[in-house]
């Protein structure tokens, strides 16, 4: 993907990304006390391979769409499989499925069949549907 990251003389701001808002990939990075950088990155490869996955992900649970991005209510073990294939300190691991997660609940609250009280088993996975982009 482009310059996901715009440097102005006051701060530095992360744009919305993968589905995600940048704020909810920066506040996701200070808490987990990563980069904003390092969970950039790994949501950028990981991104790629979920825009394959969209028929599996339906499968698996409820999920919504809002603005050519679907959000997905999985249970923990679908973010496990996924990501065994990955390496990823496990860190970096917790906050891509924390954002995730984040803006998936935001997505269910967002929309009128949505709702936002996910299962204490339950995350979150966000994946555009409308990768073409105008430039």
């Amino acid at each position: 993907m482009a310059v996901l990251t715009v440097t102005t003389d006051m701060a530095t701001e992360t744009n919305d990304a993968f589905g995600l808002d940048g704020a909810v990939i920066e506040r996701t990075a200070d808490r987990a006390g990563i980069a904003t950088d390092a969970l950039v990155d790994a949501l950028d490869v990981l991104h790629a391979e979920l825009l394959g996955r969209h028929s599996d992900l339906e499968g698996t649970g409820a999920y919504v769409t809002h603005d050519g991005v679907r959000a997905y209510r999985v249970r923990a073990h679908v973010w496990d499989d996924f990501l065994e294939t990955f390496e990823l300190d496990a860190e970096i691991e917790a906050a891509v499925r924390h954002a995730h997660t984040e803006q998936a609940r935001q997505l269910f609250a967002a929309t009128a069949e949505g709702g936002d009280s996910f299962d204490g088993d339950e995350e979150g996975v966000v994946v555009e549907i409308d990768t073409a982009k105008q430039w």
